[in-house]
């Protein structure tokens, strides 16, 4: 079983484009491993408690259960939107969630793992955590990161992080894929080396935050959103449920056999995901064989700057999908960044690459192959007579392509995938350009070679249509209906040999599957 997650997403605000990417990637990678041939479980939702919501909702003078659900509403729409499918949905106020949070924190609390002390020290009203010196600039001063910066004096209950970061330094270490791409594991062993010896804050007293989940044996305090929200990699897994919570069977999900892993953006690497999350587990006795992966995206920056709603250049991915189609966008935000690093947002690069690589390309291949066979043989394919070297390097090219597809997909490089994929339509663009079906039309004793040329050309379309179905499930299908062969949405990678279209198939009637997207036609720079 593979089991992906993502971060949820706090409730405190919209979606933006950072969330759309990560859910679209969750998306694509899901439907990547099923067509690979596993099983795989999808789980996303939402983060709702917190200083911040309970903040928000008490301006906006709604209680923060009302606020919650609205903005909750919010991202759902989105990803239906969008066609992500998930398969599991978490919402921390679900009460099957705070149980498990709750036996969590009694279990660690009995084997010693939280003690109560009193600390005055400065807190980040933004981010909802305590600071120490370490979080300065070089000027002595907390950066505009933390936001509001208060001093607060107060008990508290505290994880004891420090008793698990050598563990966490030499698993990282150990662990070639415990951080993918691997460059950001070098910025969590230097953050683990600065922040060894610190101890983590898990609670807030009520009569400061009250939206929260009840410390089970100190009813005075809620605990710390970060040891709320993380857990719900694994109370939506199953974890210490019962047979009738209806969640998945937690033995199955989280295995070591295929480790889980979770999807998350460089911002929440370091601290929560990289050693709150990573120590939590420790503590609560996972192994190392059964710690998740952490696959670590980067951002969608405007001119090189981070997008921010408070500087106002973020970008409304609902908007997006209005002005240009949910297919743009999907391809869009899984073409043009690298996992791992950042990339610039640029709405005419959307409009190029879709233009250029769905629109020309694969558009252009397929609307040539099905229309020239429906004018040329009645739509019937002929697999023709022996097969040319222009032929034989077109098929080459095809395994080659499959290949290096799946070679990028399993390492979760969809970009690099889609490279692939778009290196051998292109080669079958030339092939057609080369052989000139419609020249071989016009001599009766062409026709053998005139079905040969069609039927490459078709098949090809017939394998493109499964590669490209885990990106854009909604044109797979349109494509396999226009083939004829709907069962192609439906085929493993182990499936795909030359052949898929048997001799004599009858292919559909074709339509654009890619319009060109016109620019005069649409708004050039959606609002923010």
């Amino acid at each position: 079983m593979f089991y992906l997650t993502t971060a949820i997403d706090y409730t405190n605000g919209s979606p933006h484009i950072g969330h759309a990417y990560e859910k679209v990637l969750a998306d694509v990678i899901t439907r990547y491993r099923r067509l690979r041939g596993d099983e795989a479980f999808f789980l996303t939702g939402v983060d709702q408690h917190g200083q911040k919501v309970q903040q928000t909702a008490e301006k906006e003078g709604v209680s923060p259960e009302t606020f919650v659900r609205r903005t909750t509403r919010k991202f759902i729409d989105l990803w239906e939107k969008l066609g992500v499918q998930y398969d599991g949905w978490a919402e921390t106020t679900d009460q099957r969630h705070k149980d498990c949070v709750q036996a969590i924190l009694s279990m660690l609390k009995d084997q010693g793992h939280l003690y109560k002390s009193a600390h005055s020290g400065h807190y980040s009203v933004r981010q909802e955590q305590f600071l120490s010196d370490r979080d300065r600039d070089a000027s002595g001063n907390f950066g505009p990161e933390w936001g509001e910066v208060v001093v607060i004096e107060e008990e508290n209950w505290y994880f004891k992080l420090s008793e698990h970061t050598t563990w966490l330094t030499g698993y990282l270490e150990a662990t070639p894929d415990a951080v993918l791409p691997a460059f950001r594991k070098a910025e969590l062993l230097n953050a683990l080396e600065r922040n060894s010896g610190t101890d983590l804050c898990i609670s807030r007293p009520k009569e400061r935050l009250h939206w929260g989940i009840e410390l089970p044996f100190d009813p005075d305090y809620v605990t710390y959103v970060w040891f709320d929200a993380l857990i719900n990699y694994v109370s939506f897994a199953g974890y210490l449920a019962t047979p009738d919570a209806g969640l998945p069977d937690f033995s199955r999900l989280w295995t070591t056999d295929e480790r889980p892993v979770h999807i998350l953006g460089k911002d929440i690497l370091v601290p929560a995901h990289g050693i709150y999350w990573l120590c939590m587990l420790h503590a609560m006795g996972f192994s190392n064989e059964d710690m998740p992966r952490l696959l670590v995206h980067g951002w969608w920056n405007i001119r090189g700057e981070k997008m921010s709603k408070s500087i106002g250049n973020s970008v409304d991915p609902n908007e997006l999908a209005d002005t240009f189609g949910v297919a743009a966008l999907r391809y869009y935000l899984v073409r043009d960044i690298v996992t791992g690093k950042d990339s610039d947002f640029d709405v005419e690069r959307l409009v190029m690459l879709y233009n250029t690589e769905l629109a020309n390309e694969l558009g252009n291949l397929c609307n040539r192959a099905l229309n020239m066979s429906q004018r040329f043989t009645g739509g019937v394919l002929q697999r023709g007579g022996a097969f040319t070297e222009d032929d034989l390097a077109l098929q080459t090219s095809l395994t080659l392509a499959t290949a290096a597809y799946r070679n990028a997909m399993d390492e979760f490089d969809v970009a690099k995938g889609l490279e692939a994929l778009g290196r051998h339509v292109v080669h079958c663009n030339g092939y057609t350009e080369r052989m000139k079906p419609w020249e071989l039309n016009k001599n009766p004793e062409k026709k053998d070679r005139l079905a040969s040329v069609l039927y490459h050309l078709t098949e090809s379309v017939a394998h493109a249509t499964v590669l490209l179905s885990p990106v854009l499930p909604h044109a797979a299908i349109q494509l396999a209906a226009q083939l004829n062969l709907p069962s192609l949405v439906h085929l493993k990678l182990s499936d795909l040999r030359w052949g898929l279209l048997p001799n004599g198939h009858h292919i559909g009637i074709p339509m654009p599957v890619f319009p060109k997207i016109v620019l005069d036609a649409v708004t050039e720079n959606p609002k923010s």
